[in-house]
C-alpha cells in the first residue's frame, strides 16, 4: 500500500521535474526560463484560448469573422431547414448600422414572381429529444421547393456578348474556392449540393477546374489567375489551346478574371504541404512546392491591355467573361471604368470582393488593412458604371461575408445583381471556424488534402446541408423582398436601404451617404 502511494506521487512528479529543468535550461523561452512551470501553463492557455473565447466566452454576436448567430444560421438552415428564431434579437438597436426599409402595406404570397416549378428532393434532420446530455435526431427525406427567379426576373451574363450567354434562375452561388485549398471532398460535396438545388454556380477558384467541381450538376465558372493554372503550358505561358478546351466543356459558362480578392490583394499563395500529385497535375506545377501566383497577368500593365486580354477570351471561347477587383478608392475604380468606355470593351461581370473576404491563406497586414469593405465599394462601382453609362452592359457580383438573407439583401439594394457566398458554404460542409486553413490541419477535413482528416467529412451526409442552405437563403430574399413591398428580390434598389448613424438620426444610402 505504502509502495502504491509513493507511485502515486512519484509518477507525475517526474516528468514534471523533467520538464521544469529542461525549461530552466532553454534560451528560446524568457517566461519558462524563469517559471518553468507556470510559463508551461500559460502556453498551454494561450494555445487553448480561441477555442474557449469561441464556445465559452464570448456573447453570441461578439465572435469574429464570424459570431455565434451567424454560424448557427447557416448549421440551422442546412441541417433542418429552418430559420426561425425565439423572443428577440440581440442586435444592440443604438448603434450605428444598416437597417432594410419596410413597406406599409407588403406583398402578399400570392402576389410575389417566383418559380416553384419542381420540388427538390433532399434530406432533413428532425430532433425527437433535446436535454443537456442527450440529444437524438434522425433525419429523413423531405422535398423542398427550389425557390428559383421568375423567368422573366432571370439575371444573364453576357446577353448581348457572346453565344452562350449565362442564364441564371438563383441570384446567389459560391464563390471561388479552389481544389488545393479546400480538399476533394469538400469540393465534391459542394457540387453535387448547388447541383441538386439548381440555379446557381460554382466558381472555381484560382485552381483551374478539377474532377471534384464537375461531380455534381453545378454550373461552372472558371477563375484564371495571373497563375494561369489550368490554361498554360509547361514553362507557364498562357495557351489559348487549353483555355479553348476549357470553353468547350458544356459544365463551364463563364470566365473570371482574378485581379484580387478581399483578404490578398495580391497573387494568391497554397502551402506546398497541400499541393499533392493530383492537384500539381491540374495546376501544371509541381507537387510539394508552395505555389505563389504573380501579383498580376504577366504582361498586362495597363485596364487598356486588360480589357484587350478579356475581349480575345471572349471572342475565342463565346462564353461570358468577367473579371474580380477590390476597390481602394474612387480613382482606382474610375481608372478601370473610363478604359471600358474608351475601349469599348465590357466585361459581362464585375465581381467586387470586399477587404472582409476570406481566404485559405494571406499575410495579416493584407488581410486587416487592404481593400474596402463590401458595403463601401458596392456602391462605388455601381455609382461610377452609372456615371460613365454603362451600367446596363455589366453584372456586378458581390462578395464578402454575406453569408445570410438580410446581409445579401442589403448588398442587393446597395447595387449588386448576384451575390458570391464562401465560407458560409465551408460551413454547410462542416467547418467550424478553426481558423487553421493554410495549415493543412484542418480539424473537420475541409481545408485540407489530407486524407486521413478528410474522412470526418461524408460527402453523402453534407452534400444535402449545402442544398438546404441555399434554398434556405433564397426563401429569406423572398421573404424579405414581399417586406419591402417588392414581388421580386431582383427589385432591391437603394431606397430600400438606410444608415442608422446614431439614436436619432437616419440617412438614406439614395441620398448618397453612408459609404
Amino acid at each position: 500500500m505504502v509502495t502504491l502511494i509513493i507511485l502515486a506521487i512519484l509518477v507525475p512528479l517526474i516528468p514534471a521535474l523533467w520538464l521544469y529543468i529542461h525549461d530552466e535550461r532553454q534560451n528560446e523561452h524568457s517566461v519558462l526560463k524563469n517559471y518553468p512551470l507556470l510559463g508551461r501553463f500559460r502556453y498551454i492557455v494561450e494555445k487553448t484560448g480561441p477555442e474557449f473565447r469561441q464556445y465559452l466566452f464570448h456573447n453570441d454576436r461578439e465572435g469574429k469573422p464570424f459570431n455565434r448567430k451567424e454560424f448557427e444560421y447557416v448549421n440551422k438552415a442546412g441541417k433542418y431547414n429552418t430559420r426561425m428564431m425565439g423572443y428577440g434579437a440581440e442586435r444592440d438597436f443604438t448603434e450605428d448600422g444598416w437597417y432594410l426599409v419596410n413597406d406599409m402595406f407588403p406583398v402578399q404570397a400570392e402576389e410575389i414572381r417566383i418559380d416553384q416549378s419542381e420540388p427538390i428532393k433532399t434530406k432533413l434532420y428532425d430532433i425527437e429529444k433535446e436535454q443537456l446530455f442527450k440529444r437524438k435526431e434522425h433525419r429523413f427525406d423531405s422535398e423542398l421547393d427550389p425557390v428559383y427567379l421568375h423567368d422573366d426576373d432571370c439575371v444573364i451574363l453576357g446577353e448581348h456578348t457572346v453565344d452562350h450567354p449565362f442564364r441564371l434562375k438563383g441570384l446567389i452561388g459560391q464563390s471561388a474556392m479552389s481544389f488545393g485549398s479546400l480538399g476533394d471532398h469538400a469540393i465534391t460535396a459542394l457540387s453535387k449540393g448547388l447541383g441538386r438545388a439548381g440555379g446557381t454556380w460554382m466558381n472555381t477558384g484560382e485552381g483551374s477546374v478539377s474532377p471534384y467541381h464537375l461531380k455534381g450538376d453545378v454550373d461552372i465558372i472558371m477563375q484564371i489567375s495571373p497563375g494561369l493554372f489550368g490554361v498554360r503550358t509547361k514553362d507557364g505561358e498562357f495557351s489559348w489551346e487549353a483555355f479553348r478546351d476549357q470553353a468547350s466543356r458544356e459544365q463551364i459558362k463563364a470566365f473570371e478574371l482574378k485581379l484580387a480578392q478581399g483578404a490578398k490583394t495580391r497573387g494568391g499563395h497554397v502551402d506546398g504541404k497541400k499541393v499533392t500529385e493530383e492537384i500539381a497535375e491540374i495546376r501544371k506545377v509541381e507537387p510539394g512546392i508552395d505555389i505563389d501566383s504573380p501579383n498580376r497577368f504577366p504582361g498586362i500593365d495597363t485596364p487598356a491591355q486588360l480589357l484587350h486580354f478579356l475581349s480575345d477570351l471572349r471572342a475565342s471561347g463565346g462564353k461570358p467573361v468577367g473579371m474580380k477587383i477590390v476597390a481602394g478608392n474612387e480613382q482606382q475604380v474610375e481608372r478601370l471604368v473610363s478604359a471600358m468606355v474608351e475601349e469599348d470593351i465590357v466585361p459581362d461581370f464585375l465581381t467586387v470582393d470586399g477587404g472582409e473576404g476570406g481566404t485559405g491563406a494571406s499575410y495579416y497586414a493584407l488581410a486587416y488593412s487592404v481593400g474596402l469593405p463590401a458595403f463601401s465599394a458596392i456602391p462605388m462601382v455601381d455609382d461610377m458604371l452609372k456615371k460613365y453609362g454603362i451600367r446596363r452592359r455589366t453584372k456586378i457580383i458581390a462578395s464578402g461575408k454575406l453569408l445570410t438573407p438580410d446581409k445579401i439583401t442589403m448588398a442587393l439594394a446597395l447595387g449588386a445583381d448576384l451575390i458570391n457566398i464562401a465560407r458560409g458554404f465551408m460551413m454547410s460542409v462542416g467547418c467550424i471556424m478553426s481558423q487553421v486553413c493554410h495549415k493543412n490541419t484542418c480539424p473537420v477535413g475541409v481545408a485540407t488534402t489530407d486524407a486521413e482528416l478528410q474522412q470526418a467529412l461524408v460527402i453523402e451526409e453534407k452534400n444535402y446541408r449545402v442544398t438546404n442552405y441555399l434554398i434556405s437563403l433564397r426563401q429569406g430574399l423572398f421573404d424579405l423582398a414581399a417586406v419591402a413591398g417588392l414581388d421580386s428580390p431582383t427589385k432591391f434598389t437603394r431606397e430600400h436601404i438606410v444608415y442608422h448613424s446614431d439614436f436619432r438620426k437616419v440617412i438614406n444610402e439614395e441620398d448618397g451617404a453612408g459609404r
